[in-house]
């Protein structure tokens, strides 16, 4: 499929790629001495762990039954906190990449089991685990940074491709090309589809509903100790606080990517493109020296446009 037949057939892609557009344009205008290599790289850079979080995110509201991810926050900052912990008791250095997608995968495992066996709302779920996550997290450290980083961890996380960071090249990319592959040319992409669709039509088909829900939570959280693990490289050491406001700003991004909030529908391809665009944005307006507050704002509406575009795409089909 051709660029134009994608953007034709996805009108958020459309949207997306004319707002990131209008943004470099702005650039341009206001502040152009900031379009060059560094800002790239510190776009790519903030956009890895949003990113990943974000992918989480969109897989768990994709398979419908009110699904959603509040805790991934939380679960990002309690796994580079047990992970760092780990380390300065003697695990070795060369198993934390494998440490943090565990922890994190047992995080997320813990959502899962209370939704589909427990059954409590995801929102509920998440919402307690999100506290009780990021309060073990300042509770182990007293609110300050922790542990130490092997010298080759944070060489891969501060590294550099031609000016795009390693960790999105090894880390962001493959995992958005798994997942769009998963997706579009699977068994397991067509239940998800199917249990956000029409779940009770997803049971008389067969598929295994509560299993594949209690996976998905599992792999976000598995995202989220991915999203962990680059912060502990970046930053070289374990932040109690480094995934705060991530369950909001990843849920505004897999909404802003097409994945629609009852499931069913949407892909990673979208959500990969708003996270380029919601990171980009924020970098903008902070070359512009404009308020946090009202970066906010910005994204809010920008949320409200794009789902009005893609409403009004969806009537007209």
């Amino acid at each position: 499929m051709t660029g134009e037949a994608l953007l034709v057939r996805h009108p958020v892609l459309a949207v997306l790629a004319l707002l990131w557009l209008l943004v470099v344009i702005g650039l341009f205008v206001f502040a152009p001495a900031s379009l060059n290599t560094d800002t790239l790289t510190t776009i790519l850079q903030f956009s890895t762990i949003l990113a990943l979080a974000a992918l989480g995110q969109a897989l768990v509201i994709l398979c419908g039954g009110a699904g959603i991810d509040l805790s991934v926050g939380g679960v990002v900052s309690l796994t580079a906190v047990l992970v760092a912990l780990l380390g300065r008791t003697g695990a070795p250095g060369w198993t934390i990449p494998l440490l943090c997608l565990v922890v994190g995968g047992l995080l997320g495992a813990v959502n899962g089991l209370l939704v589909s066996r427990v059954r409590i709302l995801p929102l509920i779920t998440t919402l307690g685990t999100f506290y009780v996550y990021s309060g073990l997290a300042i509770a182990l450290t007293g609110g300050a940074a922790t542990g130490s980083i092997p010298a080759w961890l944070i060489g891969w996380g501060r590294g550099q491709f031609v000016a795009v960071p390693l960790p999105f090249l090894t880390i962001a990319l493959p995992a958005f090309l798994v997942a769009a592959l998963l997706l579009g040319a699977t068994a397991w992409g067509t239940w998800i589809y199917a249990m956000g669709f029409n779940e009770a039509s997803a049971r008389l088909c067969g598929i295994p509903v509560d299993q594949t829900r209690t996976i998905l939570y599992t792999v976000s959280g598995a995202c989220a100790g991915a999203a962990a693990l680059v912060s502990l490289a970046w930053l070289g050491s374990a932040r109690p606080n480094i995934g705060a406001n991530l369950e909001l700003t990843s849920l505004a991004a897999a909404m802003l990517g097409g994945v629609s909030i009852f499931g069913g529908r949407g892909g990673a391809i979208g959500v990969f493109a708003a996270v380029i665009l919601l990171v980009t944005l924020q970098n903008s307006l902070l070359q512009l020296n404009v308020n946090s507050t009202w970066q906010v704002g910005v994204v809010g509406v920008l949320l409200i446009v794009v789902l009005l575009v893609d409403r009004f795409a969806s009537s007209r089909a």
